[in-house]
């Protein structure tokens, strides 16, 4: 089965220079030095000699004009203030890009495969971004059941299913007092009679902030305290709405929060963000504070789920998904991601069952 793969590249030059610096190498580098203090042991990692690492880096610092790396005494290295904003603006770029990315590469096979004979056609999965759909999409190449995926928000991933776009919609409800309005975004699109919800995963969601929380910030109230710099999360998105569900509910005027329209389009992008320092907190789910090492605090939990039809459920050249869902490998796999619970994964449920309509 035809994968691809789309990364962002750097390139470091002067316009009216020499040739620029292939720099992809070089942020990993520092990114390694940043890890483990040691630019021999970096430089090993990547099969480069004590003498061309320190070479990659010497070419660099004479483009920016500025010192990468300083030797520390015995044998180790440390970032300076610019290779430390060098590797958060890579984070930021993956984290930025990660989505789009993998869209378009999805597009590509799917457009390419074309001329390959297929078993089976392709699972249309249009989805919020989260890290237990990218486990699945890992799950099912491994299975060699082909998969065009669409990262989009949950309101647009649920209203391309209504109208036939894709074959399964991810979207997230928050459990609790909120989750009454929150579903009702979803509704409007889903029929009872012909969809079905097949659970992901519980996740939570919080607050992100520098580790250790130098801010001591302890919840919602705080992000109006002046100096304080938030992001947000965009306009449509699950997480905004809810953000804004909660920021009502305890009488916060959102026009005191400074960088309330700041946004970045997913969980990793709002942790990117604030780990470079560029901000003193955001909101997104646990795991993506955990990746980058940031402080965390909760703020409720959330069910995510897959809506699908009735017929597609039946259909026998999706089932490697079916099966996969609820699978002790999978739930496995999504429970050891930070913030998520798997107890309930795969299985599936009429929307009655999920909500209480009549409230």
């Amino acid at each position: 089965m035809l994968q691809i793969e789309l990364s962002p590249r750097w390139r470091i030059g002067l316009h009216d220079g020499d040739a620029p610096l292939e720099a992809d190498t070089l942020l990993d580098l520092l990114s390694g030095v940043q890890t483990g203090g040691s630019i021999a042991q970096a430089g090993r990692e990547l099969g480069l000699s004590y003498r061309h690492a320190w070479g990659l880096v010497r070419r660099a610092e004479q483009l920016l004009g500025q010192e990468l790396l300083v030797r520390g005494r015995g044998q180790g290295s440390r970032l300076t203030d610019l290779g430390q904003r060098l590797v958060w603006a890579d984070a930021r770029v993956g984290a930025r890009l990660q989505p789009l990315l993998a869209t378009l590469a999805s597009e590509l096979e799917n457009e390419l495969g074309r001329s390959q004979r297929r078993s089976r056609p392709p699972l249309r999965l249009h989805a919020s971004h989260g890290f237990a759909v990218a486990a699945l999409c890992d799950q099912l190449a491994a299975r060699r059941m082909p998969v065009t995926l669409s990262y989009r928000n949950s309101l647009e991933a649920v209203a391309a299913l209504a109208q036939g776009d894709c074959d399964l919609a991810g979207f997230h409800v928050p459990l609790g007092r909120f989750e009454g309005p929150a579903a009702q975004r979803y509704l409007q699109w889903l029929r009872p009679d012909d969809h079905r919800l097949v659970h992901l995963a519980v996740r939570t969601q919080g607050l992100f902030v520098a580790p250790g929380n130098p801010l001591k910030l302890r919840g919602l109230t705080d992000l109006s305290r002046p100096g304080l710099r938030f992001v947000n999360r965009p306009e449509g998105s699950g997480t905004r709405f809810l953000t804004d569900l909660m920021l009502r509910d305890q009488g916060i005027d959102r026009r005191r929060i400074s960088g309330y329209d700041h946004t970045e389009f997913t969980h990793a992008a709002v942790a990117a963000f604030v780990a470079s320092g560029m901000a003193d907190v955001g909101i997104g789910v646990q795991t993506a504070a955990d990746r980058f090492g940031l402080h965390f605090i909760p703020l409720l939990k959330e069910r995510y789920f897959f809506a699908v039809t009735e017929e597609s459920l039946q259909r026998r050249d999706f089932s490697p998904v079916w099966t996969t869902l609820p699978s002790p490998a999978f739930r496995s796999q999504v429970a050891a991601l930070k913030g998520y619970e798997a107890a309930k994964t795969g299985e599936v449920m009429r929307i009655q069952e999920a909500f209480d309509l009549t409230a």
